[in-house]
């Protein structure tokens, strides 16, 4: 490639890329998700548009499956567990057994009505039933909705690509011959149970080695913290196991655990995830073909209809029923199983392995995305609103950034003061932090001083601690409970046990022996 080449090749990429951006703003007031704007520049871009021919299934599916895991590692890495764990049975019976009941009924809808060989019928029914985590992130994350049936869709989107990924790498292969039903499971089971183990262990590793690093500059910190990431990716992959299950484990153990710089990380990991993104359906809207898509649209309608209509409802019903979910909120969760980048990525191994009739099921897929995200994308405020799943936007809560001092054993910890939240009023004294730690430095309106105790913190004030080492999780716990819960957050039941000190100094200059209980003032929250 000569030196003009390379630079008319950046010229096309910087121009694609900044399009995409400026459609982020256009999609969000349209109210439509922004792989369909992304997806159409993969089209104008192609060959039916300005003409660069891309046919490479095979590439596509190895550069599908690369963006898939960095989305899937930001999406783990942005879920908090605390919130995610009381619906984590539901969502990993959704995951699995729930993609079991979409890929049976679809399938059997499709063997039905198409009239396909089984092979066909059941790669259909797999690559359709999986609900897309990049659609659903970028969904549902602009949307109002309860933190329990967010985390819920969320979840499910997160912990059921790995399975179906699985399942379809193995119908297009040679084990569709050799292993039989119970080969497949076996199979299935495997790689699904390994790729979570690999994922967690990687990850609890790296954060034990990142809590003890203390990098020459912060920008290391979010490479680091990605490359354990796709450290567990790549093990996984080694191992046999799912590596997509592997990096999504690995987010979201990494993601809810005390790493320095954590919000420096999570801002890189948010930008990657959008390139990532951005990259992933251009490349497939640049390999379908205009031309192929109009004599897809039948089946399209088909299995996109059987599945939306009928077994994804039917699936999310059944799985609900151990669990009493009200029925509105079945209906929210149902509808709110989004198809995006996953289902067209699924649909290029066909096309990369050879499979008789490939290329009609990537054009079934492709529009089957294309069409029911632009009924279920516009329509989901509504029906949130119409079922009761969407609330009244609460403040953001408090993020707490935080970074090693080599050699001393100690930390810097800095936050910003949010708006509405009830830390805003409460005076530096009254954080009550734990002994050794203290506001060293506050930011106000672009001024820099050191606070007393009696200054009041407000909205929008950047605050920094330094504190020992090992306080740093007692420190945040405070900090969150005076965030939602003002100056009455209980003082004690926020703190850690440890060594008892015999005395500490309160907001209002009297002593305390460690031992007593709270003031009358300081009530538990």
């Amino acid at each position: 490639m000569e030196p003009g080449d390379l630079n008319l090749v950046l010229l096309g990429v910087t121009a694609v890329l900044i399009a995409a951006v400026a459609a982020v703003r256009l999609s969000t007031r349209a109210g439509l998700p922004t792989l369909l704007i992304y997806l159409g520049l993969g089209l104008v871009i192609g060959e039916s548009g300005i003409g660069l021919d891309f046919e490479d299934a095979e590439m596509a599916q190895l550069l599908g499956t690369v963006a898939l895991a960095m989305i899937l590692a930001e999406g783990g890495f942005t879920t908090d567990w605390k919130v995610i764990r009381p619906v984590a049975p539901l969502a990993g019976v959704l995951a699995t057994v729930g993609v079991a009941i979409s890929v049976v009924v679809t399938s059997g809808l499709v063997y039905l009505v198409l009239d396909v060989d089984l092979r066909t019928a059941i790669v259909l029914g797999a690559v359709a039933s999986s609900t897309d985590a990049a659609a659903v992130f970028a969904v549902l994350r602009r949307m109002p909705i309860r933190g329990r049936l967010r985390a819920t869709v969320e979840a499910e989107s997160g912990f059921n690509d790995p399975p179906v990924i699985i399942l379809v790498t193995v119908v297009t292969s040679a084990a569709w011959y050799d292993a039989g039903a119970a080969g497949i499971l076996g199979q299935v089971a495997y790689q699904l149970v390994a790729g979570v183990l690999v994922g967690y262990l990687v990850a609890r590793a790296g954060v034990w080695l990142l809590a003890r690093s203390a990098l020459p500059a912060s920008g290391l910190y979010p490479i680091a913290t990605l490359a354990i990431a796709f450290l567990a990716f790549a093990i996984g992959g080694v191992l046999g196991a799912s590596a997509i299950m592997s990096i999504y484990v690995a987010g979201l153990t990494l993601g809810n655990a005390a790493l320095p710089h954590r919000q420096t990380t999570q801002s890189f990991a948010e930008g990657l995830a959008w390139l990532a993104q951005i990259g992933l359906f251009v490349m497939l809207g640049m390999l379908a073909s205009p031309a192929r898509l109009l004599d897809a649209l039948p089946w399209a309608i088909v299995v996109g209809g059987a599945l939306t209509l009928i077994a994804r409802p039917l699936s999310v019903a059944l799985c609900s029923l151990p669990f009493r979910v009200p029925l509105r909120e079945q209906v929210f969760i149902s509808w709110a199983g989004l198809r995006g980048a996953v289902p067209i990525v699924l649909a290029t191994i066909p096309l990369s392995v050879g499979l008789p009739g490939a290329e009609r099921i990537f054009d079934v897929v492709f529009l089957l995305v294309v069409l029911f995200t632009l009924i279920q994308g516009p329509t989901l405020p509504f029906l949130a609103r119409a079922t009761g799943a969407a609330h009244e936007e609460s403040p953001r809560e408090l993020a707490v950034e935080s970074a090693p001092l080599e050699g001393l054993g100690a930390t810097l910890l800095q936050f910003s003061v949010p708006a509405g939240s009830k830390i805003a009023g409460v005076e530096v004294a009254e954080l009550r932090l734990p002994h050794g730690s203290a506001v060293s430095l506050l930011l106000r309106d672009d001024e820099i001083f050191a606070p007393s105790p009696s200054t009041v913190l407000r909205c929008g004030d950047h605050v920094l601690i330094a504190a020992p080492r090992e306080q740093r999780n007692a420190i945040e716990d405070r900090l969150d409970a005076v965030s939602r819960n003002g100056r009455l957050a209980g003082w004690y039941a926020d703190l850690p046990t440890g060594p008892k000190e015999p005395t500490r100094r309160l907001a209002h200059g009297s002593l305390r022996h460690a031992g007593r209980g709270p003031d009358r003032g300081d009530l538990a929250s």
